[in-house]
């Protein structure tokens, strides 16, 4: 059994959801990409009541994390269930964590597409357009969950009638992303509350023309990436959040790297082409690594 075709009402499945950046520089809350590394979670339905196992799958954070009705998988999928008009008797949830929480990763929204996703699945029901909008209900945009659920780079906005909708482009075979994940956390809503109401006309029509300049770098030409992520539109208004992330991409965008806040940060998220950061960049209290762009978004496997 694949995502978006379950024909039958399975017992139990297995979700395996990609991680995500988002942004990708100028294309604020519209741009995602999916990134190879995975949280999983085993999903049941029994005869009552709620059960949450948390593992530590190499996050190193499974401490803290609820295992009770607000866990976040849990609370996506009680949503979606209602969406569904679907009332499982009892759920039990294996979890095994490997996406870091905190760090402009995505691990949040790979937690709701875990729990909507799973909840369709279970309910014996196709994907249908509310799925990415239950997603979005919880953190207000959608492209993080859009790449976690499609895989790819995605491009994704809202109708005029609250219908969330998302597009995906094939990434260019030659981008491979690097991250570089500290031990610092960030909160989305506390760098949210960084930005202004209001920006300059010329900060705005920079950040369009550099958000479709890097789909086409993103997409067909690789050789655009650095110009296709810079930004006026957020970066630097929550530069002070996260001192050594803003003097990373400064280091490395002077040596001509492609490199941009991961989300809401601060992992610093590096389109390069070669899979690795020079040697003479000084990545100290940050852990390097080449992530891959994940093709497949979300699967959903029968057990």
């Amino acid at each position: 059994m694949t995502t978006g075709g379950v024909q039958r009402a399975p017992s139990a499945v297995r979700v395996r959801v990609p991680a995500s950046t988002a942004n990708l520089g100028p294309g604020f809350d519209a741009l995602g990409m999916a990134l190879a590394m995975y949280d999983e979670v085993e999903i049941a339905v029994t005869g009552e009541g709620l059960e949450v196992e948390v593992i530590d799958a190499g996050a190193g954070e499974v401490a803290g994390i609820p295992t009770d009705e607000t866990h976040l998988v849990v609370r996506a999928f009680r949503r979606a269930c209602e969406h569904l008009g679907w009332r499982p008797p009892g759920v039990r949830l294996r979890c095994r964590n490997t996406i870091p929480h905190a760090r402009g990763l995505g691990s949040s929204a790979a937690a709701l597409i875990t729990g909507i996703v799973a909840a369709y699945a279970l309910a014996g029901r196709q994907h249908d357009d509310a799925l990415l909008g239950l997603a979005a209900e919880f953190e207000g945009h959608a492209d993080n969950a859009a790449a976690s659920l499609l895989g790819g780079v995605v491009i994704a906005w809202r109708e005029p009638e609250a219908l969330w909708r998302a597009t995906r482009v094939a990434p260019h075979p030659a981008i491979r992303p690097v991250v570089a994940v500290p031990a610092q956390r960030s909160s989305t809503e506390a760098t949210r509350g960084l930005l202004p109401e209001q920006i300059p006309h010329a900060d705005a029509a920079f950040a369009a023309g550099r958000a479709a300049l890097g789909v086409h770098a993103l997409s067909t030409a690789p050789e655009l990436l650095f110009a296709g992520t810079e930004d006026r539109l957020h970066q630097h208004y929550r530069a002070a959040a996260y001192p050594a992330t803003t003097r990373l991409i400064s280091a490395l965008r002077r040596q001509g790297i492609a490199a941009t806040v991961s989300g809401a940060g601060p992992t610093v998220l590096a389109l390069t082409t070669d899979g690795a950061l020079p040697a003479e960049a000084d990545t100290a209290g940050f852990v390097v690594s080449e992530l891959p762009i994940d093709l497949d978004g979300v699967t959903v496997t029968e057990l």
